[in-house]
């Protein structure tokens, strides 16, 4: 005979303990954005044509533009390795992954109505990667936007990717700035958008998702070792 062990219901107090940490780090991420502001041209000018010269310009492009992935395959294994050990910290990585949504498509509304131009066409410099197409706006940065959104989604499931997701996001956020194509409040904003929209959908949707989950979201089903409950034969 089999036991099945139920997943516990999230009691609202471990959301909050789960979501308290990323409200100051989407404020610090937007004070930094604002700082940048006043001296967007010259922080964008110094980074951007520093790296254009330099032998890691081609380096910055890869990170740049693929970077991504890593923080997409790093969120897949940890759905592989949740769902089979973790049932709770899947169930959050899931609806984190709707907050990752939600914050890509939020962003790119913010871009269509804001309608900043890139500064590689504002500035007009030589950059690693080639400047996007008119049209295709500047603030936020949407790689920024999924990065850090992607990054939250991981932490708040898996608390210990924190010291590998956090600084993968930063970098690859940055790296947009290297390559040329964003201005540094660009990129800060983009993260702060992104942990603050996951961080704020999952503490909405987990606990909904934890009582539907809460009859066929069960954990996988172990023998039970008691004497008596095993079939006899």
């Amino acid at each position: 005979m089999v036991v099945t062990e139920r997943s516990p219901r999230i009691p609202p107090r471990l959301v909050q303990s789960m979501l308290l940490p990323a409200m100051p780090t989407a404020v610090v991420l937007a004070l930094l954005a604002v700082a940048a502001v006043p001296v967007r041209d010259e922080l964008y000018l110094v980074i951007a044509q520093t790296f254009e010269a330099s032998f890691l310009g081609p380096a910055a492009g890869v990170v740049a533009d693929k970077g991504l992935l890593v923080l997409v395959a790093t969120a897949g294994a940890l759905a592989v390795w949740s769902w089979r050990e973790d049932r709770r910290a899947f169930r959050t990585l899931v609806v984190a992954g709707a907050g990752v949504i939600a914050a890509y498509l939020l962003s790119e509304f913010i871009k269509l109505v804001v309608t900043e131009p890139r500064p590689c066409r504002t500035l007009g410099i030589a950059t690693v990667l080639e400047c996007p197409e008119i049209g295709d706006w500047s603030w936020p940065s949407n790689h920024s936007v999924i990065a850090a959104s992607f990054a939250t989604a991981c932490v708040l499931a898996v608390r210990r990717s924190l010291w590998f997701v956090a600084p993968m996001a930063m970098v690859l956020g940055l790296s947009r700035v290297t390559v040329g194509v964003h201005y540094v409040h660009d990129v800060f904003s983009g993260m702060a958008l992104g942990v603050l929209v996951v961080s704020l959908v999952t503490a909405a949707l987990l606990p909904v998702a934890s009582r539907i989950g809460g009859g066929s979201g069960s954990d996988p089903v172990r023998p039970s070792s008691r004497p008596g409950e095993h079939g006899g034969g």
